[in-house]
């Protein structure tokens, strides 16, 4: 994973592995390939996560994504949940791995006690727009807009390297979507804690009911080139590029403005009917183009000395590591 001689045109990607706590998820959301109903999925034990992880050792694999569906924050079983959250996370960088949880929306005390053990963490805000909440939203209580734009301030205010971005084509409008972009680069400029940006174009799946086609992937460009124009210019754009079939499109959403490709790994759990392009399928699209896929960690360098000690000391020997 040595990079070298690396020109300017560069792209990025995590080289990842998504651990799934539990697909269950009280939320029920239209569009959705993800969730199983409460009750309905099994939690993942320790002892399977650790024999998974200790097979990635000999990966090239940086960053775990810790990837949960939602147990209601009133269940009797939220606390065993999030406990199950942190010793996995415990677990991933006692392995020698990079946490990165995105679990839903969590209490600010329980931001607080994932920080300590994630390198980053992440929530998609989705789109702002409350007119959602009486479509595709009807039946997904977290997912109300004042509710997940408190998470960003929170990790703002706890001072956490966050990825958050936007779902294109759930029923919103251009002007939704500039106006989610905008929410975003407010917190931003406020707190300086945003490291992505995610475009992710809605790709229909097998388990949805949302009665929607995919959104155009040929119109990425143009989000592409308004968020950059609305988000700060340190704010990465992150495209998910299993769900931009198309090659030329794929490279205009790079040269427009997307330069990360997100976290590569076996599966894409959000999006199970798109398999992920791997490493080296990327570099054949990419390089003859003249961009070069470098590999990143899932917490920027300028976001290190936000972290405790520990986690610096891992971080550090994964920096050494892959950019050696």
């Amino acid at each position: 994973m040595s990079v070298a001689n690396t020109p300017c045109a560069i792209a990025t990607y995590s080289p990842a592995y998504t651990i799934v706590p539990t697909y269950e998820c009280f939320n029920r959301c239209t569009y959705c390939n993800f969730r199983t109903d409460p009750g309905k999925s099994p939690w993942m034990t320790l002892s399977a996560a650790e024999n998974i992880l200790k097979r990635l050792q000999k990966e090239k694999v940086c960053e775990i994504l810790i990837l949960s569906g939602e147990v209601h924050p009133h269940s009797s079983r939220r606390q065993a949940w999030f406990q199950r959250i942190y010793d996995l996370c415990k677990l991933v960088l006692a392995l020698g791995f990079l946490p990165h949880t995105n679990a839903g929306p969590l209490s600010f005390a329980e931001m607080q006690q994932l920080k300590s053990v994630n390198v980053s963490m992440g929530l998609m805000l989705e789109q702002l727009t409350p007119k959602l909440l009486e479509t595709v939203h009807r039946h997904a209580p977290s997912k109300l807009p004042e509710l997940r734009l408190q998470q960003l301030e929170w990790a703002g205010e706890l001072q956490i390297p966050f990825t958050t971005g936007l779902l294109l084509g759930i029923g919103e409008s251009a002007n939704d979507w500039r106006e989610t972009l905008q929410a975003i680069s407010n917190l931003h400029q406020r707190y300086h804690h945003i490291q992505e940006v995610i475009l992710q174009p809605h790709s229909p799946g097998n388990q949805q009911t949302f009665d929607a086609l995919a959104f155009d992937p040929h119109k990425l460009p143009e989000v592409i080139a308004k968020a950059r124009q609305i988000l700060p210019p340190d704010i990465t754009i992150q495209i998910p590029p299993n769900l931009v079939k198309d090659e030329r499109w794929l490279l205009s959403c790079i040269e427009t403005g997307a330069r990360d490709l997100g976290g590569i790994g076996p599966k894409d759990e959000v999006n199970p009917d798109y398999p992920h392009l791997q490493e080296q399928e990327l570099r054949e699209i990419l390089q003859p183009a003249g961009w070069q896929l470098v590999p990143r960690l899932p917490v920027y360098p300028q976001f290190d000395s936000w972290l405790s000690e520990e986690l610096q000391t891992v971080v550090r020997r994964w920096r050494n590591f892959v950019f050696a």
